[in-house]
């Protein structure tokens, strides 16, 4: 996974390199994944316009608790979740909701999945 920050001065980017292919997963109980290459551990890029996510947060809204849900809405999308229809949109909020509320268990932040409310 990449993730890229952008601000007025300069891109500057964490980490880049395509997924070359899906990994095949076959563990035993306590075993853990082995990637055949390096980089199978890269799931896509995010790319965050932190200009924008600060422009558009609304008076009463932490800029970096809204940083925080829109990684976590890209990220969903690069583990395969999308939102073209109702059930896939369920899906996607659902697992958006788990991480959320365990980054809020662990922070004390009350975050929001960003498609709420979006059927």
């Amino acid at each position: 996974m990449s993730l890229v920050i952008r601000n007025l001065q300069r891109v500057i980017p964490v980490r880049r390199g395509p997924l070359r292919r899906k990994m095949e997963i076959n563990l035993k109980a306590g075993e853990f994944p082995q990637p055949n290459f390096p980089d199978d551990y890269n799931l896509g890029d995010i790319f965050l316009g932190v200009e924008y996510i600060f422009q558009q947060c609304k008076e009463n809204e932490d800029y970096y608790d809204t940083l925080t849900v829109t990684a976590t809405h890209g990220l969903c999308h690069l583990l395969g979740f999308t939102h073209r229809s109702e059930a896939e949109w369920q899906k996607m909020y659902c697992q958006e909701k788990q991480v959320l509320e365990e980054l809020g268990r662990r922070t004390g932040a009350r975050l929001q999945p960003l498609s709420r409310g979006l059927f």
